[in-house]
């Protein structure tokens, strides 16, 4: 197996290609009026970059004043997407991304869970499913439910070769709705619908896969949380420049009674992942330390760099663990308080066509 030394070396070439004419092409024309409710007045939000994997290029989210609707701009166009996405879920990035799905294993049954004082599936399609971790993990909750994975990436392949979904649907979900319409009793969505291109889009696919009665599981970060204000461009959930919305629970609630369904539960609390401070503290460090060795670097750094970098981070653990035990004692107080939860939950049920 190649060791990731020699993986950045072989990748190097490609992205410094890539790179040559700078990130400019990876953007389409900026948008002068909202996505979501079609308004001009827009306000920029925050301004960024790529805090993760330190790619180049400049990032801005835009609001929306009338609806609140927040939203990249320039928006990534297909090719700033691939480049952007290259790497993070798979590739040199599958390894930390397999650690952060073991590290949410817990999580997964109470999703499984919000369904079941409203329904006992049958079926179940998880859109977005990367190698399939959540519905090998519902089955302890719905072991008579079946489930599929659908997902742009080839971890959905894994995902059904490790039988963790019974068919893995490769592609994206809008181009394949025609194909699945009304086949599942349920239809999930963790964390995926803020990467879309066009959520409406989705959301129109999701009810063309539901059965009627079948139920649509949202789950997203909330815009509204106050920690995206304080924490500013430190605030993991804008992980920029791969989320492109951020949708109001008002706003989401509205538009899927527009489009057919009924929203039958709303949580704010038992989403809320308890990392916003120790997040903030990691991303922070990571920028203030050099970088570490990437293909998307014109060179490798030297051991001067290196020995910094580990000094710097070493150096933030106190900081790193004050984050983590802030984020503790702040978890209750976002159960019992709106506005600092920093994910929501929205199902919705399938009761009428589109209008």
């Amino acid at each position: 197996m190649m060791s990731r030394v020699d993986q950045v070396a072989a990748l190097r070439s490609r992205y410094q290609d890539d790179l040559a004419h700078g990130p400019a092409r990876f953007f389409q024309p900026r948008r002068t009026d909202c996505p979501w409710c079609g308004a001009a007045r827009l306000k920029v939000r925050l301004t960024t970059r790529d805090l993760l994997q330190g790619k180049p290029g400049r990032f801005v989210l835009e609001q929306c004043q009338d609806c609140r609707h927040v939203f990249q701009n320039p928006q990534l166009n297909a090719e700033g997407l691939e480049f952007y996405y290259r790497d993070f879920y798979d590739g040199l990035g599958e390894e930390n991304l397999a650690a952060l799905f073991r590290g949410h294993d817990a999580r997964y049954p109470l999703r499984a869970e919000a369904v079941l004082p409203h329904a006992e599936p049958e079926t179940w399609l998880d859109v977005g499913t990367g190698q399939g971790h959540f519905c090998d993990a519902a089955r302890a909750v719905l072991p008579h439910t079946v489930f599929d994975g659908l997902d742009i990436s080839a971890g959905v392949e894994t995902a059904q070769q490790r039988g963790w979904v019974r068919r893995g649907y490769r592609g994206g979900f809008v181009e394949l709705a025609g194909e699945l319409a009304a086949q599942y009793d349920v239809v999930s969505m963790f964390h995926y619908l803020e990467h879309s291109t066009d959520p409406e889009a989705e959301l129109i696919a999701a009810h063309r896969a539901l059965r009627p009665g079948g139920h649509l599981l949202i789950e997203v970060p909330d815009p509204q949380c106050r920690f995206g204000r304080l924490l500013g461009r430190w605030w993991l959930p804008w992980l920029q420049p791969q989320h492109l919305h951020f949708i109001p629970v008002g706003n989401l609630r509205e538009r899927l009674t527009e489009l057919g369904f009924t929203v039958v539960a709303e949580e704010h609390a038992e989403p809320h992942d308890p990392v916003d401070l120790l997040a903030a503290a990691w991303l922070a460090l990571s920028s203030v330390a050099p970088r570490k060795d990437e293909p998307w670097y014109a060179e490798a750094p030297g051991r001067a760099s290196r020995v910094l970098r580990a000094t710097v981070l070493a150096a933030g653990v106190p900081l790193l663990v004050l984050g983590w035990l802030l984020d503790r004692l702040i978890k209750p107080g976002a159960r019992r308080r709106p506005g600092f939860s920093n994910a929501y939950r929205v199902l919705a049920r399938r009761d009428d066509r589109p209008r």
